[in-house]
């Protein structure tokens, strides 16, 4: 409180304050000037039409994968670190946790794309070296294609945002020239996401309980080590994989922003 006593003293505000005058009147006024939080609104046009077709999907997706529609939310985590610590971490010991030192050697960096089966919660991921629109293309033709066929879907539901690996203008042609190469027996329906609406995809939930549980402290000796760790965390989760509860209706949208 003194510096700013001092500061509105320099600006010519006041000849004189004490430092207690000032956190008297903060606290008076319940402000709290050195905290803060992000916050963002999107500005796309179809924001509102765009976000309720995923909602619905979300409030559906059990129903419709019994009908033949499988959702799926997709996404990438890019440029996860192999840090390789300069000492082995010390494992945890009572009352004391493991102990991480600040040290390391980088040996790279791998690119995580990964799906959720917004009905059952279970994940489908695929590790690269980088973060492309060919590899993205590999993600969808190695591990959701395959999943879709023993699934026996009509339709696969593909939520997306609109960044570059995900070709916006390019996807939609490019699945329907495969579907009929590949003859695949269902199809995928793209939704896209609302531009700067990030927290409508279920995936970035999940991509922080990886990070929560695998990724921190970051001590990976490789590349590879990393991208198979990935894999086997995926593979455990999903032996217990549940849907995520997701309370954010569509009506609750349209509450807030206006009439569908």
């Amino acid at each position: 409180m003194c510096e700013l006593a001092r500061h509105v003293v320099t600006l010519g505000l006041v000849a004189a304050i004490a430092g207690t005058t000032v956190w008297r009147w903060l606290k008076s006024d319940r402000l709290k000037p050195w905290r803060y939080h992000f916050w963002q609104h999107s500005v796309d046009p179809d924001f509102l039409a765009r976000a309720t077709a995923v909602l619905r999907l979300y409030e559906a997706a059990h129903q419709l994968v019994q009908a033949g529609t499988w959702v799926v939310c997709a996404d990438e985590k890019t440029s996860i670190q192999a840090r390789d610590g300069v000492d082995t971490p010390q494992s945890a010991q009572p009352g004391q946790p493991v102990h991480v030192a600040p040290r390391y050697t980088r040996r790279g960096a791998v690119q995580l794309f990964a799906g959720l089966s917004v009905a059952d919660g279970r994940i489908f991921g695929l590790c690269q070296e980088r973060k492309r629109f060919v590899d993205f293309q590999a993600f969808i033709t190695d591990s959701l294609v395959p999943e879709a066929l023993d699934r026996r879907v009509k339709d696969l539901a593909l939520i997306l945002d609109n960044g570059s690996t995900h070709a916006p203008k390019q996807l939609e042609a490019w699945l329907l020239e495969q579907a009929r190469a590949c003859q695949w027996p269902f199809t995928i329906t793209v939704y896209w996401l609302p531009t700067y609406a990030s927290w409508l995809d279920q995936v970035e939930i999940w991509f922080s309980v990886l990070q929560r549980k695998l990724l921190t402290p970051n001590d990976f000796p490789s590349t590879t080590v990393l991208g198979q760790q990935i894999l086997a965390f995926i593979a455990r989760h999903n032996d217990t994989a549940r849907p995520i509860a997701w309370s954010y209706t569509a009506e609750k949208l349209i509450l807030k922003f206006g009439t569908n």
